[in-house]
């Protein structure tokens, strides 16, 4: 029996937390893991697989792609996948959230363009795509003042398991915040430009690993006194220049510097993977937020945070 698009999301929460508190490395088809001098490890079929799952089943929910990116490997014993990898297999997500919003976007661009053209500056189309614009400024700004002022930002304490824990506990409490004292009564007819500036700033602080860009435009939404799937629908389509200009910046650096150890094989099954669940994820979080509220999204960061910074301090994970 064919699964429906909820269930299909509940698997997808449900397959991602047992991954995440995994205890002990799993050993992938009985292989020891081929680590060479530079740390970055060769990754099989298998493991591209898992991983473009990581990738598009935690992009858009509101628990951050990039934690559970550098978790999971960590968790499972498969050493570090390597900045190509995770950089190309996102372009998987981008291609997915393209697919699935490509209607909205060409009404977005062309309601905006015939508003243009008869001066009517107060069209909904309009103001919703200068609300994208202006709220894809503040995530550009800072990612490059971070790039200026901490060239090794990659390699910093920010980007730790146990600041990465501690992101994800602060992040669900502060969702938990907006779920209670959100009003919930604004649809998506009713966003206007100050709602973008207001989100984009929020999106901004997905810089911060651990955060998660979907969580913090969800969690300003919910504040802005949205409808939670018009939050999530608006998170998504202000998300679609940030994803799409970080991608394609990381992957022309990854390029730059070759595909470290990266087979093409592994890297277009890890494409393909994320493309696939990054589409779930999407339909699935909007149909679920129509009728559902994100308080199992809260419980799962506050578990998942707490959990981390219990193993690190157990000594089962290295605060690398």
């Amino acid at each position: 029996m064919a699964l429906s698009k909820r269930q299909l999301f509940l698997f997808l929460s449900v397959v991602s937390a047992l991954i995440s508190v995994v205890a002990e490395p799993i050993k992938v088809l009985s292989t020891e893991p081929n680590v060479p001098a530079n740390g970055v490890q060769q990754m099989n079929i298998f493991q591209a697989l898992v991983l473009g799952f990581v990738q598009g089943a935690t992009e858009f929910l509101p628990i951050s792609s990039t934690a559970h990116l550098k978790v999971v490997p960590v968790i499972l014993g498969w050493g570090d996948p390597g900045v190509a990898f995770t950089a190309v297999i996102q372009l998987g997500s981008i291609a997915a959230v393209l697919w699935y919003f490509w209607g909205d976007l060409t009404q977005l661009i062309t309601g905006a363009a015939r508003a243009i053209a008869r001066s009517d500056y107060q069209d909904n189309d309009f103001r919703v795509t200068v609300g994208i614009l202006i709220g894809t400024l503040p995530i550009v700004f800072f990612g490059l003042l971070i790039k200026k002022l901490i060239p090794d930002f990659d390699n910093s304490p920010l980007r730790s398991l146990g600041a990465i824990a501690i992101a994800s506990i602060f992040m669900s409490l502060l969702l938990g915040i907006a779920e209670k004292l959100g009003t919930r009564k604004r649809e998506f007819s009713q966003l206007n430009m100050s709602d973008g500036i207001f989100m984009g700033l929020a999106q901004s602080l997905a810089l911060i690993p651990g955060v998660s860009r979907s969580g913090s435009t969800l969690t300003a939404g919910l504040f802005m006194g949205l409808e939670r799937a018009t939050a999530a629908r608006f998170s998504f389509l202000l998300g679609i220049p940030a994803i799409s200009l970080a991608g394609l910046v990381e992957l022309k650096g990854v390029l730059g510097g070759g595909l470290e150890n990266a087979g093409i094989v592994p890297l277009v099954v890890g494409v393909i993977s994320s493309a696939i669940f990054s589409y779930i994820a999407i339909a699935g979080l909007l149909r679920f937020l129509k009728t559902r509220s994100t308080w199992v999204f809260i419980w799962y960061r506050l578990v998942f945070g707490v959990l981390i910074l219990g193993a690190i301090g157990a000594g089962f994970l290295k605060n690398i």
